[in-house]
């Protein structure tokens, strides 16, 4: 079984990204190149540009002193004398700020409010090293530090900040907000639980004894490496896809593989292998009644793979708290479909609780 047991890798998204920064000896492996394009029915368009909103890259340190980079976006001729409600975009597992938060910030920003997407750390342009390690805490600290830096800014205001996590970083954001009250709502868009993908798989396909194989071989690995050997990597989205490929390989593929959804100078983002098995002792959900009274919205495909994981949130959260399924939709879908994304239900939510 080796490293496919990590199926929750896979399905999270383990990518496709920009240029990300590394130390001289970490060699990220390169995948094929990129196929020319993708499914681009249904409005895919994540690399979409705003005419209506100003944006700039912008970095800031997190708790830890490690920088975190990101993109913020403001409404044109907003009054900046004024304070303006605001939102942090997380990208998904595995992915960078290009791809799907860069849209979502956009979009949100047209609306009215200031947004920031950000890279994780040890992703993209934020710093930590090795690159693509795996960190739950360092993941979720990000959107804390987000906070941190848009207190700073004279037309935010510092009482009405929210958050939307999309894929990984919808379990980030809700275990962030367990314990930063600053992050007044929370959405969000086809959310995997990480920790429970990690842990059991889809559907809990994965068995007590694949799972203590795979924690069996991190440690061999971890071994190896002090020793001097490469680094490992696990998961990742497929190079290949044929006819015999399952639906979820083909669905990441068409968004991480193509245009559609990278461009430039590929890096393969898997994580390393031996730090994803932290994501088995990452437990999102656990106390999420916790954060009420602050709301919390639930954005799934009724089609989507990954729908067990809102559903669950949903069940466990107090109220104000809402599960929205989109019809038709599956999980990537709702990365860059303009035409599926339900841009008028969540501007209502953010407007409703961002005064």
């Amino acid at each position: 079984m080796k490293r496919t047991i990590l199926l929750s890798a896979l399905l999270a998204g383990a990518l496709l990204s920009g240029s990300p920064a590394q130390a001289a000896n970490d060699v990220i492996p390169t995948p094929l190149p990129l196929a020319e394009t993708g499914d681009l029915s249904r409005g895919a368009d994540n690399f979409y540009k705003s005419d209506k909103v100003d944006g700039e890259a912008v970095s800031f340190p997190n708790v830890y002193q490690m920088k975190v980079a990101g993109n913020l976006f403001t409404p044109k001729g907003m009054d900046r004398t004024a304070k303006h409600p605001a939102i942090i975009v997380g990208h998904p597992m595995g992915a960078v700020k290009e791809q799907s938060a860069n849209l979502y910030a956009q979009k949100m920003a047209e609306a009215g409010f200031v947004t920031l997407a950000v890279d994780l750390t040890f992703w993209g342009d934020s710093e930590g090293a090795p690159r693509n390690a795996v960190s739950p805490d360092l993941y979720g600290e990000t959107f804390s530090a987000t906070v941190d830096y848009l207190d700073t800014l004279p037309f935010v205001d510092k009482d009405n900040i929210g958050v939307i996590g999309i894929c990984g970083s919808g379990s980030y954001a809700v275990s962030e907000a367990k314990i930063d009250p600053r992050l007044k709502a929370v959405a969000t868009v086809s959310m995997y639980d990480m920790g429970a993908a990690s842990r059991h798989g889809l559907r809990k396909s994965v068995t007590l004894d694949q799972r203590k194989a795979v924690l069996a071989e991190a440690a061999a690995q971890r071994d190896a490496e002090y020793a001097g050997a490469p680094a490992a990597y696990t998961g990742g989205t497929p190079e290949h896809v044929d006819e015999g490929s399952d639906a979820i390989s083909k669905e990441f593929y068409d968004f991480y593989r193509t245009r559609r959804g990278a461009s430039g100078e590929p890096h393969a983002t898997t994580p390393r292998l031996t730090s994803n098995v932290k994501l088995m002792n990452f437990y999102p959900f656990s106390d999420i009644e916790t954060i009420s009274p602050r709301p919390l919205l639930f954005i799934a495909g009724e089609n989507a793979h990954s729908i067990e994981f809102s559903e669950d949130a949903y069940r466990r959260a107090a109220e104000p708290k809402e599960l929205y399924l989109v019809p038709n939709a599956g999980h990537a879908d709702l990365y860059d479909r303009v035409d599926v994304i339900p841009w008028d239900k969540l501007v209502s939510f953010f407007h409703q609780y961002l005064k």
